[in-house]
């Protein structure tokens, strides 16, 4: 051999030499013999004096060497592995193995990537640990074990995987781990120290220099992790567990999420076949949709379809759209979805159970803390430990940005399974009703900052308030967030007979829901506080929350034939109850549907009648609902050819605006006044008078803008693009594609406008 020969010991010097002769380069040996470049390096510099015998085998194999001096090789690397002490006794072959890899895995494409880089950057002094943490069913232990053969070739000195048994009664001591690591690395049982601290420190020196791969799974906390974890050296250890381990230090931490859904049909794919998936693509996307893309679930379903090879798709599909048997589908032999939730779930504190099942009884995607605590029994502080715990243990999911939490759609079901199983109905009703009233009494509360009518200075009537909502910012916000709880409780309240407390919360929801008449459940709010005024037989409380109603169909969900209705029902309540004001709201709301339903004509007789009926009150009330049918009456005008009259009528409302209303605030007259300057800017345009339009749309926009409210705003920004355009203004293709964005997210009927306009817009450009 050139060079020389080396001591029989010296793996690296003799690597080094045979690759010379061979006339490789390091990259060109490690794409050939399947061996990183870094771990080649290390081996020819000494750092890694004993690689295994297959990898040893995989560059004699690449160099081309004959028997002789592949059996020389290998004689250079056996001495330099680890060689148990003079009195031990050979560890027993295959102990602490890594487990068989998954033929069929799916994705986790970047988290492998993030592991190999770790891999890479492992050094003389720096042991990497990466935490595997997550909910039940994500495949934790399934992508580690992926993972450590993939990484395996990086760690010629050994791969050691350990079960901690974290889910059991009993989970593996520190103690008794590291006597399994110990005989693992050859040292006999009699030369294993008795204490903990001692069994750890010579594992570490046994580990330390050596480029070791250490899977430690299923751990239960930090205090049985942190004994095993090597110490200096260029190993790698991967710690699954469902807890978060987050007091574990220097760690990286890898989170895995949910598989998207063409993952979810591609692991589909890889257990029945890419020909039965084909057959059937799109039961294969729903069954994907049903098991919530967790790769448990998804595998399950897989299995049990594969075990019944004549089965079609749909028909598990069909099964597990039955949400009360989704988790019985969810079997196939030992693999079932609830044993894997059910293991977390004995695991935690009796007042966590308690939180998690409640917490199943929220409504809505998501849940507050305030909730969790009142379905339970909890007081706050108690509820958010809960929850911090539950998240950590990867039961429940935290927003990235507020304090909510959410479920997994399959360990919702579960933990629903859970109420009915452990709670008695009596207990289940008590915690429903005690978070309905308590979240009526905060609706109403966190409405009437925006109630123009509501004395500040009276008592908000708050279960909480040092932590109500302070201000009208704060007040929505918690609205917005908690639409579903709250809706959830007015349902509740209704069909429980508690009909004033309905009727006051819809009430003070009037002049929130004018801001915010985009959301489509004003129609059940209102249809629900009409019902609570006709069960109390309150003819006046009828006719204003039917007309509140007919509002809602007209502007909410732009169904003109049930708002025509519900306004001729509010006429007759109003007109029995002798109240003209919503006797004059009535028609006006009659009115607006008749428009819908293209019957201009009837509709201008409604709005007539309602100006007049208004006009004879002398009430602060009726003159801003004078105000509103004003403006509607010549918006009207307008859109049957009649700009000047609607001009007129227009201007009229502006001056009562600037002639201001006595006893309401300016505010509520600024916003009025934005109406007509909106609609005053539209009937310049018809007019064509483009440069008078414009200002006054730009300041209705601003005005509705500044208070928020989106359903208006976006309108007044479409008819500010259509002058702009007309104009030949180079700021209206922006303004119109903003307009349609944002109606079309508000699914407004207008949108159809705002693209027609901006056709319009193009082939104006194009024809120039």
């Amino acid at each position: 051999m050139r060079g020389g020969t080396p001591p029989p010991g010296d793996f690296g010097q003799r690597l080094r030499l045979l690759r010379a002769r061979a006339g490789v380069s390091q990259e060109a040996l490690s794409q050939a013999a399947g061996v990183s470049v870094r771990a080649l390096a290390d081996m020819e510099r000494g750092r890694t004096r004993g690689p295994q015998r297959r990898t040893v085998q995989a560059l004699a194999e690449a160099l081309g060497l004959d028997e002789v001096e592949a059996a020389a090789l290998e004689e250079s690397a056996a001495l330099g592995r680890p060689r148990p002490r003079t009195d031990a006794v050979p560890a027993a072959p295959g102990a602490l193995t890594l487990p068989r890899d998954i033929r069929d895995f799916t994705a986790r494409d970047a988290a492998l990537a993030g592991l190999l880089e770790l891999a890479r950057d492992a050094g003389p002094s720096r042991s990497v640990v990466t935490v595997v943490a997550g909910q039940p069913g994500l495949g934790k232990t399934a992508f580690a074990v992926h993972a450590a053969h993939r990484l395996a070739p990086h760690f010629p000195d050994g791969q050691f995987a350990l079960d901690l048994h974290g889910m059991d009664a009993e989970p593996t001591t520190p103690r008794d781990a590291l006597a399994r690591l110990l005989r693992a690395m050859g040292i006999d049982d009699a030369a294993i120290p008795a204490g903990t601290d001692e069994r750890a420190g010579l594992w570490r020196s046994l580990a330390a220099g050596r480029r070791l791969l250490l899977l430690l799974d299923n751990a239960v906390d930090e205090s049985q992790v942190g004994p095993l974890l090597p110490g200096t050296g260029p190993s790698l250890t991967i710690v699954t567990s469902r807890n978060a381990l987050a007091g574990l230090e220097s760690v990286h931490r890898c989170d895995l999420a949910l598989l998207r859904r063409e993952e979810a049909v591609e692991l589909l794919t890889r257990i029945l076949g890419p020909e039965r998936v084909r057959a059937e693509a799109q039961a294969a996307r729903d069954l994907a949709d049903l098991c919530g893309h967790l790769p448990l679930a998804v595998r399950i379903a897989g299995q049990r379809l594969l075990s019944r090879p004549h089965e079609r798709l749909g028909k598990l599909v069909a099964r597990l759209a039955a949400e009360g048997r989704r988790l019985d589908g969810l079997e196939a032999g030992s693999l079932r979805v609830r044993a894997a939730f059910a293991l977390s779930y004995r695991q935690l504190p009796a007042g966590s159970r308690t939180f998690l099942r409640r917490a199943a009884l929220a409504a809505g995607p998501d849940f507050s803390p305030e909730t969790g605590a009142l379905l339970a029994g909890l007081s706050y502080d108690e509820a958010m430990a809960c929850a911090e715990e539950l998240t950590d243990a990867g039961l429940l999911q935290s927003d990235p940005a507020a304090e909510r939490y959410h479920f997994h759609d399959l360990l919702r079901l579960y933990a629903a399974e859970q109420v009915e199983a452990e709670d008695a109905p009596e207990a289940r009703d008590a915690a429903l009703d005690r978070t309905a009233r308590w979240m009526l009494r905060r609706a109403t509360a966190a409405a009437l900052h925006f109630d123009v009518d509501h004395d500040r200075t009276a008592p908000s009537g708050d279960p909480d308030p040092e932590g109500a909502p302070a201000g009208r910012e704060e007040a929505r916000a918690w609205l917005e967030a908690e639409r579903a709880q709250w809706l959830a409780a007015l349902r509740r309240a209704h069909d429980t007979g508690w009909h004033r407390e309905v009727l006051d919360t819809a009430a003070a929801m009037h002049w929130f829901s004018d801001l915010n008449q985009h959301w489509e459940q004003w129609v059940e709010v209102f249809q629900r506080s009409a019902g609570s005024a006709r069960a109390l037989g309150s003819r006046q409380e009828e006719a204003v929350h039917l007309n509140y109603l007919a509002w809602a169909y007209n502007l909410c969900v732009h169904d003109p034939r049930a708002a025509l209705a519900s306004a001729g029902e509010a006429l007759v309540a109003a007109r029995e109850s002798g109240d003209g004001l919503q006797e004059g709201w009535a028609l006006g709301y009659g009115a607006g549907a008749l428009h819908r339903l293209g019957r201009p004509e009837e509709a201008h007789t409604r709005l007539r009648e309602a100006a007049d009926c208004l006009a004879a009150q002398d009430s602060h009330p009726a003159r801003l609902a004078e105000l509103t049918i004003l403006n509607t009456l010549g918006t009207l005008l307008r859109l049957m050819g009649r700009p000047a009259e609607a001009l007129e009528i227009h201007r009229r409302s502006e001056q009562i605006c600037r002639e201001a209303v006595p006893g309401r605030a300016d505010e509520l007259i600024a916003l009025y006044h934005a109406v007509a300057r909106q609609q005053i800017g539209n009937d310049l345009a018809a007019l064509e008078r483009w440069s008078e339009a414009e200002p006054s749309l730009r300041q209705a926009l601003a005005s509705f803008e500044a208070r928020q409210m989106p359903a208006w705003a976006e309108q007044a920004r479409l008819d500010l693009g259509r002058v702009l355009g007309a104009m030949g203004h180079p700021e209206a293709r922006q303004t119109l594609l903003a307009a349609r964005d944002a109606l079309a997210a508000l699914r407004s009927p207008r949108q159809a406008e705002a693209v027609d306009a901006l056709a319009a817009l193009d082939q104006v450009t194009a024809d120039r």
